[in-house]
């Protein structure tokens, strides 16, 4: 599934935006219809997640309640797609946004229910409410923006991966080679043209297959952290094929869904192997395209 974050321009667009905010946010509490809209819409940003046929996925505001602070508001991810990482998404192009405008900080108002979702995002309590005696009162949370945290679903964890590549992988840090984003479910690593071109003018080879191989890495040492397992990766077997000179800084991405294998055999003390497509993109087009059959030794006592 292809996705797009878009700002609503149509009337189509606008009625399943809010149709969309009032199904999930409205009507479960018996509110009544026109309660989903408020005195900012008319001055806020807005922003919808579609797929490739154009059917919402999910959506979200930003507005400024002063010139340093931007407020997310009325975050949505539709049922059916909810705990596939989407809402990441929503929350990376408002942010994103907001650093453009100037914002130094973003809050955001969340219930127990979503609260997880938020601090896994990087943000921070800043007042906690009274749950106990009302369970739909909210936390305020605030997030700091500055250069170093542009990552915005556990950035602890991918500040520390990527230091350890630094660390011990050495041609990582040569190559400048960072992780961009991780939502859960995917995640997209990025690398300067500039430290990496040979001389035709385009990427190195050898360079692309480091990036799509730290990707899958990346995404398989990310994953048994969210399981709460061990376990030592290595590559057993590599292949790439390379569509097309990459002449732009390549983006390099792998998706959770599309892994084959599981970690099951770790939990009884086996070796797991995992196979992991990464596609490297030129812009939007395919660069390159790797598979890495992987494996995760399980700790020795």
């Amino acid at each position: 599934m292809s996705l797009q974050v878009i700002t609503p321009t149509t009337a189509a667009h606008w009625d399943q935006y809010y149709a969309l905010r009032y199904q999930v946010l409205r009507k479960p509490f018996r509110r009544p219809l026109g309660s989903e809209k408020d005195e900012y819409d008319q001055v806020a940003e807005h922003r919808m997640l579609v797929d490739e046929n154009d059917n919402l996925i999910g959506i979200g505001r930003l507005h400024f309640n002063s010139s340093e602070e931007a407020q997310i508001r009325f975050m949505v991810v539709a049922p059916k797609y909810q705990g596939e990482g989407h809402g990441v998404m929503v929350v990376q192009a408002l942010e994103l946004l907001a650093r453009k405008q100037g914002a130094t900080r973003v809050i955001i108002r969340s219930r127990d229910t979503t609260l997880g979702f938020y601090l896994k995002c990087g943000y921070e309590i800043k007042e906690e409410a009274n749950t106990v005696d009302n369970p739909m009162a909210e936390h305020q949370l605030v997030k700091q923006l500055h250069p170093v945290n542009h990552i915005v679903y556990r950035p602890t964890w991918c500040t520390e991966l990527q230091k350890t590549w630094y660390e011990h992988i050495p041609v990582s840090k040569a190559m400048s080679i960072r992780i961009y984003q991780y939502t859960g479910r995917s995640i997209e690593l990025r690398a300067p043209l500039a430290r990496n071109i040979n001389v035709h003018g385009t990427m190195f080879a050898g360079s692309l297959y480091t990036l799509a191989t730290l990707t899958g890495w990346g995404l398989l040492q990310l994953q048994l952290r969210e399981r709460d397992l061990e376990g030592s990766i290595v590559l057993a077997e590599g292949k790439i094929n390379y569509r097309k000179p990459v002449i732009d800084d390549p983006r390099a991405v792998a998706y959770l869904n599309e892994i084959k294998g599981d970690f099951s055999p770790l939990l009884e003390g086996k070796n797991a192997r995992l196979t992991v497509t990464v596609m490297v993109r030129d812009g939007d087009l395919a660069g390159a395209e790797f598979t890495g059959e992987y494996v995760v030794l399980a700790p020795r006592d």
